[in-house]
Protein backbone atom coordinates (compact mmCIF):
# COMPACT_ATOMS: atom_id res chain seq x y z
CA UNK A 1 0.00 0.00 0.00
CA UNK A 2 2.94 2.34 0.58
CA UNK A 3 3.68 2.38 -3.14
CA UNK A 4 0.15 3.41 -4.02
CA UNK A 5 0.40 6.53 -1.85
CA UNK A 6 2.42 8.25 -4.59
CA UNK A 7 0.00 10.30 -6.76
CA UNK A 8 1.95 9.75 -9.99
CA UNK A 9 2.11 6.03 -9.39
CA UNK A 10 -1.62 5.82 -8.66
CA UNK A 11 -2.32 7.75 -11.86
CA UNK A 12 -0.21 5.27 -13.84
CA UNK A 13 -2.03 2.28 -12.35
CA UNK A 14 -5.40 3.87 -13.10
CA UNK A 15 -4.32 4.75 -16.64
CA UNK A 16 -3.32 1.16 -17.42
CA UNK A 17 -6.56 -0.27 -16.04
CA UNK A 18 -8.56 2.41 -17.86
CA UNK A 19 -7.06 1.34 -21.20
CA UNK A 20 -9.48 -1.56 -21.04
CA UNK A 21 -12.19 1.06 -21.52
CA UNK A 22 -10.77 2.02 -24.93
CA UNK A 23 -11.21 -1.58 -26.05
CA UNK A 24 -14.68 -1.67 -24.52
CA UNK A 25 -15.63 1.49 -26.42
CA UNK A 26 -14.02 0.50 -29.73
CA UNK A 27 -15.50 -2.98 -29.75
CA UNK A 28 -18.94 -1.61 -28.87
CA UNK A 29 -19.05 1.28 -31.36
CA UNK A 30 -17.20 -0.18 -34.36
CA UNK A 31 -20.22 -2.35 -35.16
CA UNK A 32 -22.22 0.71 -36.29
CA UNK A 33 -20.03 1.19 -39.39
CA UNK A 34 -20.03 -2.46 -40.44
CA UNK A 35 -23.69 -3.43 -40.20
CA UNK A 36 -24.79 -2.46 -43.73
CA UNK A 37 -21.92 -4.07 -45.65
CA UNK A 38 -21.94 -7.25 -43.52
CA UNK A 39 -25.70 -7.57 -44.07
CA UNK A 40 -25.23 -7.17 -47.82
CA UNK A 41 -22.25 -9.50 -48.13
CA UNK A 42 -23.81 -12.33 -46.14
CA UNK A 43 -27.39 -11.57 -47.29
CA UNK A 44 -28.76 -11.18 -43.80
CA UNK A 45 -32.41 -10.49 -43.06
CA UNK A 46 -33.49 -8.19 -40.22
CA UNK A 47 -33.35 -10.97 -37.63
CA UNK A 48 -29.88 -12.10 -38.69
CA UNK A 49 -28.66 -8.49 -38.74
CA UNK A 50 -29.91 -8.06 -35.19
CA UNK A 51 -28.04 -11.24 -34.25
CA UNK A 52 -24.84 -9.84 -35.77
CA UNK A 53 -25.23 -6.67 -33.71
CA UNK A 54 -26.26 -8.49 -30.55
CA UNK A 55 -24.00 -11.56 -30.57
CA UNK A 56 -21.13 -9.70 -28.89
CA UNK A 57 -23.52 -8.76 -26.10
CA UNK A 58 -24.15 -12.45 -25.42
CA UNK A 59 -20.41 -12.78 -24.94
CA UNK A 60 -20.48 -9.73 -22.65
CA UNK A 61 -23.20 -11.26 -20.49
CA UNK A 62 -21.14 -14.45 -20.11
CA UNK A 63 -18.09 -12.32 -19.39
CA UNK A 64 -19.68 -10.36 -16.54
CA UNK A 65 -21.08 -13.54 -15.01
CA UNK A 66 -17.59 -15.00 -14.58
CA UNK A 67 -15.59 -11.78 -14.19
CA UNK A 68 -16.30 -11.35 -10.50
CA UNK A 69 -15.41 -14.92 -9.64
CA UNK A 70 -12.32 -14.80 -11.86
CA UNK A 71 -11.09 -11.55 -10.34
CA UNK A 72 -11.72 -12.81 -6.81
CA UNK A 73 -9.99 -16.13 -7.50
CA UNK A 74 -7.13 -15.14 -9.83
CA UNK A 75 -6.77 -11.48 -8.90
CA UNK A 76 -7.59 -8.25 -10.74
CA UNK A 77 -4.35 -8.15 -12.77
CA UNK A 78 -4.56 -11.67 -14.22
CA UNK A 79 -8.23 -11.17 -15.05
CA UNK A 80 -7.41 -8.00 -17.02
CA UNK A 81 -4.76 -10.00 -18.86
CA UNK A 82 -7.37 -12.60 -19.84
CA UNK A 83 -9.62 -9.84 -21.17
CA UNK A 84 -6.76 -8.38 -23.24
CA UNK A 85 -6.09 -11.79 -24.81
CA UNK A 86 -9.78 -12.16 -25.69
CA UNK A 87 -9.73 -8.79 -27.50
CA UNK A 88 -6.68 -9.86 -29.52
CA UNK A 89 -8.25 -13.15 -30.55
CA UNK A 90 -11.47 -11.36 -31.52
CA UNK A 91 -9.87 -8.57 -33.57
CA UNK A 92 -7.55 -10.86 -35.52
CA UNK A 93 -10.26 -13.48 -35.98
CA UNK A 94 -12.79 -10.97 -37.32
CA UNK A 95 -10.22 -9.65 -39.80
CA UNK A 96 -9.40 -13.08 -41.28
CA UNK A 97 -12.61 -15.10 -40.70
CA UNK A 98 -14.04 -17.16 -43.57
CA UNK A 99 -17.80 -16.98 -43.03
CA UNK A 100 -20.62 -15.41 -41.05
CA UNK A 101 -20.62 -18.10 -38.37
CA UNK A 102 -16.90 -17.55 -37.74
CA UNK A 103 -17.50 -13.80 -37.58
CA UNK A 104 -20.21 -14.25 -34.95
CA UNK A 105 -17.98 -16.52 -32.84
CA UNK A 106 -15.10 -14.02 -32.87
CA UNK A 107 -17.48 -11.16 -32.06
CA UNK A 108 -18.72 -13.15 -29.05
CA UNK A 109 -15.13 -13.69 -27.90
CA UNK A 110 -14.60 -9.94 -28.05
CA UNK A 111 -17.85 -9.46 -26.17
CA UNK A 112 -16.54 -11.77 -23.46
CA UNK A 113 -13.53 -9.46 -23.13
CA UNK A 114 -15.84 -6.43 -22.85
CA UNK A 115 -17.86 -8.08 -20.10
CA UNK A 116 -14.76 -8.99 -18.11
CA UNK A 117 -13.02 -5.63 -18.45
CA UNK A 118 -16.23 -3.72 -17.61
CA UNK A 119 -16.08 -5.34 -14.16
CA UNK A 120 -12.41 -5.72 -13.33
CA UNK A 121 -10.98 -2.39 -14.57
CA UNK A 122 -13.25 -0.14 -12.43
CA UNK A 123 -12.75 -2.47 -9.45
CA UNK A 124 -8.97 -2.26 -9.77
CA UNK A 125 -9.00 1.54 -9.99
CA UNK A 126 -11.37 1.93 -7.05
CA UNK A 127 -9.19 -0.33 -4.91
CA UNK A 128 -5.92 1.54 -5.54
CA UNK A 129 -7.38 5.07 -5.49
CA UNK A 130 -7.54 7.33 -2.40
CA UNK A 131 -11.06 8.33 -1.32
CA UNK A 132 -10.80 11.99 -2.35
CA UNK A 133 -9.64 11.10 -5.90
CA UNK A 134 -11.58 7.88 -6.49
CA UNK A 135 -14.35 9.45 -8.55
CA UNK A 136 -11.90 11.20 -10.85
CA UNK A 137 -9.70 8.15 -11.29
CA UNK A 138 -12.54 5.68 -11.91
CA UNK A 139 -14.01 8.20 -14.35
CA UNK A 140 -10.83 7.78 -16.38
CA UNK A 141 -12.26 4.39 -17.33
CA UNK A 142 -15.43 6.02 -18.67
CA UNK A 143 -13.29 8.60 -20.49
CA UNK A 144 -11.36 5.75 -22.08
CA UNK A 145 -14.64 4.23 -23.25
CA UNK A 146 -15.56 7.48 -25.01
CA UNK A 147 -12.07 7.61 -26.56
CA UNK A 148 -12.74 4.09 -27.84
CA UNK A 149 -16.09 5.22 -29.26
CA UNK A 150 -14.51 8.15 -31.06
CA UNK A 151 -11.61 6.03 -32.29
CA UNK A 152 -14.05 3.51 -33.74
CA UNK A 153 -16.13 6.22 -35.43
CA UNK A 154 -13.00 7.80 -36.91
CA UNK A 155 -11.62 4.47 -38.15
CA UNK A 156 -14.98 3.58 -39.67
CA UNK A 157 -15.10 6.92 -41.45
CA UNK A 158 -11.50 6.80 -42.70
CA UNK A 159 -11.62 3.16 -43.80
CA UNK A 160 -14.89 3.73 -45.65
CA UNK A 161 -13.59 6.87 -47.39
CA UNK A 162 -10.43 5.07 -48.49
CA UNK A 163 -12.12 1.85 -49.61
CA UNK A 164 -12.41 0.88 -53.28
CA UNK A 165 -15.54 -1.26 -53.18
CA UNK A 166 -15.12 -2.26 -56.81
CA UNK A 167 -11.67 -3.82 -56.25
CA UNK A 168 -11.35 -7.45 -57.37
CA UNK A 169 -7.97 -8.32 -55.84
CA UNK A 170 -8.65 -11.54 -53.84
CA UNK A 171 -5.77 -11.01 -51.38
CA UNK A 172 -6.71 -10.59 -47.72
CA UNK A 173 -5.04 -7.18 -47.47
CA UNK A 174 -7.07 -5.81 -50.36
CA UNK A 175 -10.31 -7.28 -49.07
CA UNK A 176 -9.72 -5.82 -45.61
CA UNK A 177 -9.58 -2.25 -46.85
CA UNK A 178 -11.61 -2.35 -50.08
CA UNK A 179 -14.60 -4.49 -50.97
CA UNK A 180 -14.75 -6.13 -47.49
CA UNK A 181 -13.65 -3.09 -45.53
CA UNK A 182 -15.55 -4.25 -42.43
CA UNK A 183 -12.56 -6.55 -41.81
CA UNK A 184 -10.25 -3.55 -41.49
CA UNK A 185 -12.67 -1.72 -39.19
CA UNK A 186 -12.88 -4.68 -36.83
CA UNK A 187 -9.20 -5.62 -37.13
CA UNK A 188 -7.82 -2.21 -36.14
CA UNK A 189 -8.78 -3.00 -32.54
CA UNK A 190 -5.53 -4.97 -32.37
CA UNK A 191 -3.51 -1.73 -32.03
CA UNK A 192 -4.91 -0.38 -28.71
CA UNK A 193 -5.17 -3.92 -27.40
CA UNK A 194 -1.42 -4.49 -27.87
CA UNK A 195 -0.70 -1.44 -25.69
CA UNK A 196 -3.09 -2.69 -22.99
CA UNK A 197 -1.63 -6.19 -23.11
CA UNK A 198 1.96 -5.00 -22.66
CA UNK A 199 1.31 -2.44 -19.90
CA UNK A 200 -0.61 -4.90 -17.72
CA UNK A 201 2.70 -6.61 -16.97
CA UNK A 202 4.00 -3.39 -15.39
CA UNK A 203 1.31 -2.99 -12.71
CA UNK A 204 1.02 -4.82 -9.37
CA UNK A 205 -1.94 -6.74 -8.03
CA UNK A 206 -4.61 -4.75 -6.16
CA UNK A 207 -3.51 -4.33 -2.51
CA UNK A 208 -7.10 -4.67 -1.26
CA UNK A 209 -7.51 -7.94 -3.16
CA UNK A 210 -4.29 -9.23 -1.62
CA UNK A 211 -5.56 -8.29 1.85
CA UNK A 212 -8.99 -9.87 1.37
CA UNK A 213 -7.52 -13.02 -0.20
CA UNK A 214 -5.75 -13.76 3.08
CA UNK A 215 -9.05 -13.56 4.97
CA UNK A 216 -11.27 -15.43 2.52
CA UNK A 217 -11.77 -19.16 3.04
CA UNK A 218 -13.82 -19.93 -0.07
CA UNK A 219 -16.39 -18.34 -2.42
CA UNK A 220 -19.32 -19.63 -0.40
CA UNK A 221 -18.59 -16.88 2.13
CA UNK A 222 -19.24 -14.26 -0.57
CA UNK A 223 -22.64 -15.75 -1.44
CA UNK A 224 -23.52 -15.84 2.26
CA UNK A 225 -22.48 -12.20 2.68
CA UNK A 226 -24.68 -11.17 -0.26
CA UNK A 227 -27.74 -12.30 1.69
CA UNK A 228 -27.07 -9.87 4.52
CA UNK A 229 -29.95 -7.29 4.45
CA UNK A 230 -27.89 -4.14 3.86
CA UNK A 231 -25.60 -5.72 1.29
CA UNK A 232 -28.56 -7.36 -0.49
CA UNK A 233 -30.21 -3.94 -0.79
CA UNK A 234 -27.01 -2.51 -2.29
CA UNK A 235 -26.84 -5.33 -4.84
CA UNK A 236 -30.50 -4.94 -5.86
CA UNK A 237 -30.24 -1.16 -6.15
CA UNK A 238 -27.02 -1.44 -8.17
CA UNK A 239 -28.62 -3.91 -10.56
CA UNK A 240 -31.64 -1.61 -10.99
CA UNK A 241 -29.65 1.48 -11.93
CA UNK A 242 -27.45 -0.64 -14.21
CA UNK A 243 -30.34 -2.03 -16.27
CA UNK A 244 -32.50 1.11 -16.23
CA UNK A 245 -29.64 3.18 -17.59
CA UNK A 246 -29.74 1.15 -20.80
CA UNK A 247 -33.41 2.01 -21.43
CA UNK A 248 -32.78 5.75 -21.43
CA UNK A 249 -31.50 5.71 -25.01
CA UNK A 250 -27.72 5.67 -24.51
CA UNK A 251 -26.87 2.46 -26.32
CA UNK A 252 -29.59 2.92 -28.92
CA UNK A 253 -27.64 6.01 -29.98
CA UNK A 254 -24.32 4.13 -30.01
CA UNK A 255 -25.52 1.12 -31.98
CA UNK A 256 -27.96 2.78 -34.35
CA UNK A 257 -26.75 6.38 -34.52
CA UNK A 258 -26.10 6.33 -38.30
CA UNK A 259 -29.53 4.76 -38.91
CA UNK A 260 -31.26 7.38 -36.74
CA UNK A 261 -29.45 10.24 -38.48
CA UNK A 262 -30.29 8.74 -41.87
CA UNK A 263 -33.98 8.51 -40.96
CA UNK A 264 -33.80 12.11 -39.76
CA UNK A 265 -32.71 13.24 -43.23
CA UNK A 266 -28.97 13.77 -42.71
CA UNK A 267 -26.82 13.49 -45.85
CA UNK A 268 -23.69 12.16 -44.09
CA UNK A 269 -24.80 10.04 -41.10
CA UNK A 270 -21.28 8.75 -40.32
CA UNK A 271 -19.90 12.29 -40.00
CA UNK A 272 -22.75 13.22 -37.66
CA UNK A 273 -21.86 10.14 -35.60
CA UNK A 274 -18.28 11.44 -35.29
CA UNK A 275 -19.71 14.65 -33.80
CA UNK A 276 -21.52 12.49 -31.24
CA UNK A 277 -18.22 10.82 -30.37
CA UNK A 278 -16.41 14.14 -29.98
CA UNK A 279 -19.09 15.60 -27.68
CA UNK A 280 -19.20 12.38 -25.70
CA UNK A 281 -15.44 12.38 -25.09
CA UNK A 282 -15.06 16.09 -24.31
CA UNK A 283 -18.01 16.04 -21.91
CA UNK A 284 -16.54 13.04 -20.09
CA UNK A 285 -13.34 15.07 -19.58
CA UNK A 286 -15.47 17.74 -17.86
CA UNK A 287 -17.19 15.07 -15.74
CA UNK A 288 -13.82 13.64 -14.74
CA UNK A 289 -12.69 17.07 -13.49
CA UNK A 290 -15.82 17.84 -11.43
CA UNK A 291 -17.17 14.51 -10.18
CA UNK A 292 -15.25 14.64 -6.89
CA UNK A 293 -16.22 18.29 -6.37
CA UNK A 294 -19.89 18.37 -7.42
CA UNK A 295 -20.75 14.86 -6.26
CA UNK A 296 -22.27 11.80 -7.91
CA UNK A 297 -25.92 12.51 -7.13
CA UNK A 298 -25.86 16.16 -8.22
CA UNK A 299 -24.44 15.18 -11.61
CA UNK A 300 -27.19 12.59 -12.04
CA UNK A 301 -29.99 14.97 -11.02
CA UNK A 302 -29.02 17.72 -13.43
CA UNK A 303 -27.87 15.45 -16.22
CA UNK A 304 -30.91 13.17 -16.30
CA UNK A 305 -33.25 16.18 -16.13
CA UNK A 306 -31.51 17.52 -19.23
CA UNK A 307 -31.78 14.10 -20.89
CA UNK A 308 -35.55 14.11 -20.42
CA UNK A 309 -35.89 17.53 -22.06
CA UNK A 310 -33.65 16.58 -25.01
CA UNK A 311 -35.39 13.24 -25.59
CA UNK A 312 -38.77 14.99 -25.67
CA UNK A 313 -37.46 17.53 -28.21
CA UNK A 314 -36.01 14.77 -30.41
CA UNK A 315 -39.33 12.93 -30.24
CA UNK A 316 -41.16 16.10 -31.29
CA UNK A 317 -38.79 16.45 -34.27
CA UNK A 318 -39.90 13.04 -35.56
CA UNK A 319 -43.64 13.74 -35.22
CA UNK A 320 -45.32 13.74 -38.64
CA UNK A 321 -47.00 17.10 -38.04
CA UNK A 322 -43.73 18.93 -37.41
CA UNK A 323 -41.36 20.08 -40.14
CA UNK A 324 -38.35 21.23 -38.18
CA UNK A 325 -34.89 21.64 -39.75
CA UNK A 326 -32.25 18.94 -39.26
CA UNK A 327 -30.22 21.46 -37.27
CA UNK A 328 -32.90 21.33 -34.55
CA UNK A 329 -32.48 17.57 -34.31
CA UNK A 330 -28.67 17.77 -34.28
CA UNK A 331 -28.57 20.40 -31.50
CA UNK A 332 -30.80 18.42 -29.14
CA UNK A 333 -29.14 15.14 -30.07
CA UNK A 334 -25.72 16.52 -29.14
CA UNK A 335 -27.18 18.12 -25.98
CA UNK A 336 -28.61 14.72 -25.07
CA UNK A 337 -25.16 13.16 -25.49
CA UNK A 338 -23.71 15.94 -23.31
CA UNK A 339 -26.25 15.36 -20.53
CA UNK A 340 -25.74 11.59 -20.69
CA UNK A 341 -21.95 11.76 -20.66
CA UNK A 342 -21.79 14.14 -17.71
CA UNK A 343 -24.24 12.16 -15.60
CA UNK A 344 -25.17 8.49 -15.86
CA UNK A 345 -22.33 7.45 -18.15
CA UNK A 346 -19.70 9.10 -15.94
CA UNK A 347 -21.26 8.04 -12.64
CA UNK A 348 -22.43 4.45 -13.15
CA UNK A 349 -19.06 2.69 -13.10
CA UNK A 350 -17.88 4.91 -10.24
CA UNK A 351 -20.90 4.02 -8.11
CA UNK A 352 -20.87 0.32 -8.92
CA UNK A 353 -17.15 0.01 -8.20
CA UNK A 354 -17.36 1.73 -4.79
CA UNK A 355 -20.76 0.86 -3.31
CA UNK A 356 -20.00 -2.77 -2.38
CA UNK A 357 -17.92 -4.14 0.53
CA UNK A 358 -14.40 -5.39 -0.25
CA UNK A 359 -15.23 -9.03 0.46
CA UNK A 360 -18.09 -9.21 -2.07
CA UNK A 361 -17.08 -6.51 -4.54
CA UNK A 362 -16.18 -8.83 -7.42
CA UNK A 363 -19.32 -10.96 -7.13
CA UNK A 364 -21.64 -7.99 -6.55
CA UNK A 365 -20.13 -6.16 -9.53
CA UNK A 366 -20.77 -9.24 -11.67
CA UNK A 367 -24.46 -9.18 -10.70
CA UNK A 368 -24.75 -5.47 -11.49
CA UNK A 369 -22.75 -5.97 -14.69
CA UNK A 370 -25.01 -8.84 -15.69
CA UNK A 371 -28.04 -6.56 -15.31
CA UNK A 372 -26.30 -3.84 -17.32
CA UNK A 373 -25.43 -6.14 -20.21
CA UNK A 374 -28.84 -7.82 -20.26
CA UNK A 375 -30.32 -4.34 -20.65
CA UNK A 376 -27.77 -3.52 -23.34
CA UNK A 377 -28.59 -6.71 -25.23
CA UNK A 378 -32.33 -6.07 -25.02
CA UNK A 379 -32.01 -2.49 -26.24
CA UNK A 380 -29.73 -3.63 -29.07
CA UNK A 381 -32.34 -6.16 -30.16
CA UNK A 382 -35.44 -4.05 -29.56
CA UNK A 383 -34.36 -0.68 -30.98
CA UNK A 384 -34.94 -1.63 -34.67
CA UNK A 385 -38.36 -3.01 -33.71
CA UNK A 386 -39.21 0.12 -31.69
CA UNK A 387 -38.09 2.47 -34.46
CA UNK A 388 -40.32 0.59 -36.89
CA UNK A 389 -43.39 -0.09 -34.74
CA UNK A 390 -43.35 2.72 -32.18
CA UNK A 391 -41.90 5.15 -34.76
CA UNK A 392 -38.78 7.19 -33.91
CA UNK A 393 -40.95 9.71 -32.05
CA UNK A 394 -42.53 7.05 -29.83
CA UNK A 395 -39.15 5.46 -29.19
CA UNK A 396 -37.59 8.68 -27.90
CA UNK A 397 -40.68 9.47 -25.80
CA UNK A 398 -40.31 6.03 -24.20
CA UNK A 399 -36.64 6.71 -23.45
CA UNK A 400 -37.66 9.97 -21.74
CA UNK A 401 -40.23 8.17 -19.58
CA UNK A 402 -37.67 5.56 -18.46
CA UNK A 403 -35.56 8.33 -16.92
CA UNK A 404 -38.14 8.80 -14.16
CA UNK A 405 -37.69 5.53 -12.23
CA UNK A 406 -33.92 6.03 -12.46
CA UNK A 407 -34.23 9.41 -10.75
CA UNK A 408 -36.50 7.93 -8.07
CA UNK A 409 -33.99 5.20 -7.16
CA UNK A 410 -31.12 7.68 -7.04
CA UNK A 411 -33.15 9.93 -4.69
CA UNK A 412 -34.54 7.21 -2.43
CA UNK A 413 -31.77 4.64 -2.09
CA UNK A 414 -28.35 5.75 -3.34
CA UNK A 415 -26.10 7.55 -0.82
CA UNK A 416 -23.69 10.31 -1.75
CA UNK A 417 -20.37 8.50 -1.84
CA UNK A 418 -18.13 11.43 -2.77
CA UNK A 419 -15.12 11.72 -0.46
CA UNK A 420 -15.98 8.61 1.58
CA UNK A 421 -13.65 5.66 1.97
CA UNK A 422 -14.78 2.26 0.73
CA UNK A 423 -15.03 1.15 4.34
CA UNK A 424 -17.32 4.10 5.23
CA UNK A 425 -19.59 3.25 2.30
CA UNK A 426 -19.71 -0.36 3.49
CA UNK A 427 -20.82 0.84 6.94
CA UNK A 428 -23.69 2.82 5.36
CA UNK A 429 -25.16 -0.28 3.73
CA UNK A 430 -24.71 -2.36 6.87
CA UNK A 431 -26.64 0.25 8.85
CA UNK A 432 -29.43 0.24 6.27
Amino acid sequence: MAQTERPGYILFLSFVAALGGILFGYDTAVISGTTDIVSQQFRLDELATGWYVGCALIGSIIGVLVAGLLSDFLGRKKTMLIAALMFSISAIGCAVCQGFTDLVIYRMIGGFGIGVVSIVSPIYISEVAPADKRGTLVSMYQLAITVGFLLAYLMNYLVLKGADTSATDPSLGSRMFNNEYWRGMLGYETLPDLLFLVLIFFIPESPRWLAVRGERKDNSEEWKALREPGILLAVVVGACIAILGQFMGVNAVLYYGPTIFKDAGFEDPLFSTILVGVVNMLTTVIALLIIDKVGRKQLVWWGVSGMILCLLMIGIYFLPATHLPTGFMLVFFLLYVFCTAISISAVVFVLLSEMYPNRVRGLAMSIAGFALWVGTYLIGQLTPWMLKNLTPAGTFFLFAFMCLPYLFIMWKYIPETTGKTLEEIESYWKNR
